[in-house]
């Protein structure tokens, strides 16, 4: 069947620092991603003391969009929305741009309020991103911050900031020199933006504080080049400062993990960061899954924000690869009672629980490919597939799993993931590769005697009294995954219950 016009939509975002572009097709009520274009156009940059773009910024702007309107040629008008933000909210000549914008793309352009702004990237947050539902959304954009604290689909406290890390870098940083006082000065001022909002944020709370703007995808891919968890903190982002502080001088900010594209305006963007997390009382943050496109595809689609996005995409996984959803709930079945057992003493809190589950429920989608090598054909697939509600360190870990599933383990991989310590990641690995085994049998079986125990890290099996002879299959098999697991360290005890006891 070929998927014809009508089922492709776009979402353009002309932003402070940057010109976005989402374009996706709908298949069967889920979102595929076709295209994301970005291009750094520095709008705000081009801004004069009389808040007037300059002819050589918008020219930057119409030149972008020149080039993203072949893209949406195939596309009808009124799947496409063209949206812009607080550049163009404050610009004097805005009109001007606007019009020639509009006519470059095809369709019309709106400028955006920026409740609006924070409403829509609210919505794309939670249409992208698993976890709690109560929500804390930090969005650090060209020229504003929107910070949003909602429920689920419901966002209940909205601010709209005049502060971004471009305007924030014409302001304080514009002699190009990271020092102290820059830093020191981008900070109080930041400060001095956010007392207005901050109690009211703050008496709202959240369960989650989530970050959706370049300044928190270039953090992700820092901690990730330096082996960090994916956690934001307080005090990563001050050794992170103290590192800038040490190049002294913009031109020469160099930081593993920091791409050349995001080094302009990273160390303005920090500065704001910081003083969001010390105004708010943040303890952590992650990586938000989408935000203010994202927010406006969705509104098209009109797709429900389901309880958590996760559920959505693992089940339209297990639709597209045509998984056995009965299979795989046997596993996370099991695997669920291995932690009802051990939870507390291997201290697996409720998001291992959350990926364990998800590992087991889409463990078989390697056989999609081919039965041979299935474990490294699932770590593929995951590593590539567009999965909502999972952020890039939590894909890495699904992957990692699901490659160790069986046969031998690489030990090795557990430490290139970020998403969990090293001992957990590594003891969700043994659990699966047990629930995977005791759970191969499509007939039910009653694991409720079934019992495990820890001692450290040795983790002994209890078997009811003759269950081995009775499966002499899954006996085999539980002999080789002792060999597999003590050739790693991983001391595997197993055993059955005596007759009677």
């Amino acid at each position: 069947m070929m998927l014809s016009s009508s089922s492709l939509y776009a979402a353009i975002d002309l932003g402070s620092n940057s010109f976005h572009m989402l374009v996706v097709r709908e298949i069967s009520g889920s979102m595929q991603i076709l295209a994301r274009i970005k291009r750094k156009v520095r709008l705000a940059a081009g801004l004069d003391k009389n808040n007037y773009l300059s002819q050589q910024a918008m020219e930057r702007g119409w030149q972008c969009l020149r080039v993203f309107s072949e893209r949406l040629q195939d596309i009808p008008p009124s799947q496409i929305r063209v949206v812009a933000t607080a550049t163009l909210r404050i610009a004097g000549n805005a009109g001007e741009f606007v019009k020639k914008a509009s006519e470059i793309l095809g369709c019309p352009v709106t400028v955006i309020s920026g409740e609006d702004e924070a409403r829509l990237i609210y919505q794309g947050v939670a249409h992208t991103t698993g976890g709690p539902e109560k929500r804390l959304v930090v969005d650090i954009g060209g020229a504003s911050t929107e910070l949003i604290t909602g429920n689920g689909a419901k966002a209940n406290q909205l601010s709209s900031l005049s502060m971004g890390c471009v305007t924030w870098l014409e302001c304080y940083f514009n002699d190009r020199s990271l020092t102290e006082e820059n830093f020191a000065k981008a900070e109080a001022a930041a400060h001095e933006t956010l007392k207005p909002v901050a109690s009211k944020l703050i008496e709202q709370g959240w369960q989650i504080c989530v970050g959706a703007s370049g300044t928190v995808q270039a953090l992700q891919e820092i901690m990730i080049a330096q082996g960090m968890d994916e956690l934001i903190t307080l005090p990563k982002l001050q050794e992170l400062r103290h590192k800038a502080i040490e190049c002294g001088k913009l031109e020469e900010l160099e930081i593993e993990g920091l791409t050349l594209e995001r080094a302009l305006v990273f160390p303005s963007g920090l500065a704001i960061l910081i003083a969001i997390f010390q105004a708010l009382n943040i303890e952590s943050m992650t990586l938000a899954g989408g935000a203010l496109r994202e927010g406006l595809v969705y509104g098209m689609l009109d797709l429900p924000i389901e309880q958590d996005i996760r559920i959505r995409t693992l089940r339209n996984i297990q639709r597209r690869f045509q998984l056995e959803v009965e299979q795989s709930q046997r596993v996370k079945q099991l695997a669920r009672h291995f932690l009802q057992q051990i939870a507390k003493p291997w201290e697996l809190d409720s998001r291992c629980h959350e990926l364990l589950f998800s590992a087991c429920l889409i463990h078989e989608i390697g056989l999609s490919v081919d039965f041979h090598q299935a474990p490294s054909h699932a770590a593929y697939l995951i590593s590539y597939l567009d999965l909502p509600g999972y952020t890039p360190a939590q894909k890495q870990l699904l992957a990692t799993l699901l490659k160790n599933q069986s046969a031998t383990i690489d030990p090795v991989s557990f430490s290139q993931q970020n998403a969990l310590p090293l001992i957990q990641a590594q003891r969700l690995c043994r659990l699966l590769r047990l629930a995977i085994i005791l759970a191969s049998h499509h007939r039910e079986d009653t694991f409720s005697a079934l019992r495990l125990k820890v001692r450290g890290e040795e983790l002994m099996i209890t078997l009811p009294h003759g269950w081995l002879m009775q499966h002499p299959l899954r006996a085999e098999s539980l002999q080789q995954e002792i060999q597999w697991q003590n050739h790693v360290q991983w001391p595997l005890v197993l055993q059955e219950q005596e007759l009677g006891g």
